[in-house]
């Protein structure tokens, strides 16, 4: 019984990682402004993986665990450290395709690099102040799940520079960043706690990253010349 409650728990993770953020992406305008609206899917991830986190035997994120040992106790793959970082190829890859983004490459690549140091820097000071153990027993800087932070703040910006100009974009990146979550406790690395906070302060360390970006540096006549594109 517990094997099919494992796997409808898959079934449900997937597709609450992968398209949480679909109609926030195609709503937005140009450049990107801070609405109430766009903190409801980080905060809510965050929300349920603080709820995931009880150390009983008996919750959710042990026993999720315990179902991972019993039936996938072999499996292992690495896969999940390069699609961490794919959704950021896949976006210079389009613009190098002649794919005009969003954003001129100056201020995108700015905007990446502080979205980059937020999350990065958030995760280290959590994983070193909350301590915990990952469930494989290896190390104790578990919470929250550093892979998976950085899969979705890397999904948010493609999504927020190819988003509304292709439909399948919030689908593929949002998609992949899931899969890395799934993937980081698939390996028992992390609990499903660790890879939903993770997913939230990705999105959100992303967001505050372009809600704050001033586009001061070069020439950003994409912001405006390519509305008609999207």
């Amino acid at each position: 019984m517990k094997k099919y409650r494992f796997h409808l728990l898959v079934l449900l993770l997937s597709p609450l990682l992968s398209t949480a953020q679909l109609h926030d992406s195609l709503q937005h305008s140009y450049p990107l402004r801070f609405t109430n609206r766009q903190l409801v899917t980080p905060i809510s991830l965050s929300i349920f993986g603080l709820l995931a986190s009880s150390n009983s035997t008996e919750s959710l994120k042990n026993e999720i665990v315990e179902e991972r040992n019993e039936n996938l106790a072999n499996f292992h793959t690495k896969i999940d450290n390069y699609l961490q970082f794919s959704p950021i190829v896949i976006a210079y890859g389009l613009d190098a395709l002649g794919y005009k983004s969003k954003t001129d490459i100056l201020n995108r690549s700015i905007i990446l690099l502080k979205g980059e140091l937020m999350v990065n820097g958030v995760v280290q000071l959590m994983k070193t102040s909350t301590h915990v153990l990952r469930p494989d027993g290896s190390s104790y800087n578990s919470f929250p799940s550093g892979h998976t932070a950085q899969a979705f703040a890397a999904a948010t910006f493609l999504n927020e520079e190819y988003g509304q100009r292709f439909k399948w974009v919030p689908y593929a990146s949002y998609g992949i960043a899931s899969s890395v979550g799934l993937l980081r406790m698939a390996n028992n690395k992390h609990y499903l706690s660790d890879v939903l906070v993770g997913a939230g302060l990705g999105i959100l360390s992303m967001k505050v990253a372009y809600w704050t970006h001033r586009y001061k540096w070069g020439n950003n006549k994409n912001v405006i010349a390519h509305k008609a594109l999207y």
